[in-house]
């Protein structure tokens, strides 16, 4: 298998258990194997992760997992289909997101900034001349790099997904409304920094939310630079993407693969019957060399908007819905008569 980035580490084969080799920060174990083609070097699927991890390394761990190579790592998360993405929060134990198949990149950019902004900054040790004399100055260069350990950073208490006062919980809801990347300090576990802010910034309330290393203010003042305008702008900083629209998604997602059946569950854990006949079809088309074809599914359970949206947009009321290069083929009964006429192999065969 083609080595991975740098900026992602490779889990050993023959690994049973991950072990995080740094406490307290979030991780994201990618699951490939060396034939799937989605994840090879240079796809656009590998390019993303690989920026990702470039960007994020010094907040998050990544990993590449070879998932044939460690069978055991691979059965304790489940891992049933190639490329899946695990992201595991900061105590490396909860799972906090899985991204099975191919994602859209979108979708992996924003489960991976998630991941990031949820993790609370760890305030950097005390020297011990500060612990011997509490020296103001070794505070205050505490908090100085505190305050620029993110673009934005807010200083609440709780966490984004856990606030734990109604201010807090305000602030998360307009930065992320707003699609902008923050870091976040919870305040309530370190009393020298939620004290020492207050004098520093000269600000006696929290939440404190900065941008640049420079106070912004408070929830009235965020409240009263989102009704001002473009929030990321006024933060200097560049806004997420924005969301694409759900026909957008749709172009996008039957042409991710040549072969993309939306399904019922997974390949190997249909959950009714029509998809598991489908999948049981393709798994038995053979193409040139004696192998079977390679296709790709989407778990239409896992997400109620393609759900019901690919409907409409393909004028198909029911699944599973079988795409080639991009154009509907028809559901089950439609492959059933294409099998027999022979037209579903030479279709299949002739686009993988």
């Amino acid at each position: 298998m083609d080595q991975p980035s740098s900026a992602i580490s490779t889990i050993p084969n023959g690994t049973n258990e991950f072990v995080p080799q740094t406490a307290n920060v979030p991780v994201i174990l990618l699951f490939r194997t060396s034939w799937e083609p989605s994840i090879q070097p240079g796809t656009a699927l590998d390019d993303a992760f690989s920026a990702l991890a470039s960007a994020y390394n010094e907040q998050c761990g990544f990993f590449a997992v070879d998932a044939e190579g460690c069978p055991d790592l691979s059965l304790a998360y489940g891992i049933t289909v190639v490329p899946s993405f695990v992201l595991l929060s900061s105590d490396g134990k909860t799972v906090q997101t899985k991204l099975d198949g191919i994602p859209e990149i979108d979708v992996l950019t924003r489960a991976v900034v998630s991941l990031v902004s949820s993790a609370p900054v760890r305030a950097p040790p005390p020297s011990s001349e500060e612990k011997e004399t509490g020296n103001a100055d070794n505070l205050d260069s505490r908090l100085k790099s505190l305050v620029t350990s993110s673009p934005v950073m807010l200083f609440m208490k709780g966490s984004p997904s856990a606030p734990r006062c109604g201010f807090s919980r305000q602030s998360v809801e307009i930065l992320d409304s707003a699609s902008i990347a923050y870091g976040t300090f919870d305040i309530l576990m370190d009393e020298d920094v939620r004290q020492g802010l207050k004098k520093y910034s000269d600000w006696p309330t929290y939440p404190q939310l900065y941008a640049h290393g420079e106070l912004m203010g408070g929830l009235d003042i965020l409240k009263e630079m989102m009704e001002g305008g473009d929030l990321a702008e006024q933060l200097g900083v560049q806004a997420l993407e924005a969301k694409k629209s759900l026909e957008e998604r749709l172009s996008e997602l039957i042409r991710r693969s040549r072969i993309l059946v939306f399904i019922k569950g997974i390949p190997s854990a249909p959950k009714c019957g029509f998809s598991r006949q489908i999948v049981e079809i393709l798994e038995d088309i053979v193409g040139e060399g004696g192998r079977r074809i390679a296709y790709d599914s989407f778990n239409i359970l896992e997400d109620e908007e393609v759900r019901q949206g690919l409907k409409k947009y393909s004028d198909w009321p029911t699944y599973p819905q079988l795409y080639v290069d991009g154009e509907l083929v028809g559901g089950l009964d439609i492959v059933k008569e294409m099998l027999e006429s022979g037209d579903l192999q030479s279709m299949l065969v002739g686009s993988s």
